[in-house]
């Protein structure tokens, strides 16, 4: 589990791998992630826009931009959580995924929260300790 907290707003991430829709033989690999925005703030607030940063274990970046999160654009009062799942998938065994959601207030003020790294790693990758 990965947390990480802006402005009063909590993000938590769990990843997990999808062995059933991978096939590591043909170097395709996908993994689910749980995410839970919680709104501890004292502002009502909505989520418009993601930003992914997804690094494969070659290091190479692929940048995702879009509005809201699974098709949904959040409307969070004080103390109101959302959850969604969401996937990914890399053509390595492993990975590192990071971001941020814009978000608004009420009274239309913007800002960022951080979504906390979180790695992507599959039963098929090498082991880096002998």
């Amino acid at each position: 589990m990965y947390k990480e907290t802006t402005q009063l707003i909590d993000v938590t991430v769990e990843p997990y791998y999808l062995d059933d829709q991978s096939s590591p033989d043909e170097g395709h690999y996908v993994w689910a992630y749980r995410v839970r925005i919680e709104n501890n703030g004292i502002e009502t607030v909505q989520l418009l826009n993601r930003h992914w940063q997804i690094t494969d274990a070659k290091g190479q970046v692929q940048e995702v931009r879009g509005p809201g999160v699974v098709g949904e654009q959040p409307v969070l009062k004080p103390g109101e959580a959302f959850e969604y799942t969401s996937g990914c998938p890399l053509t390595t065994p492993s990975g590192i995924m990071v971001g941020s959601y814009e978000m608004e207030t009420l009274g239309g003020k913007r800002f960022d929260i951080k979504i906390p790294a979180f790695s992507l790693d599959s039963p098929h990758q090498e082991s880096l300790i002998q």
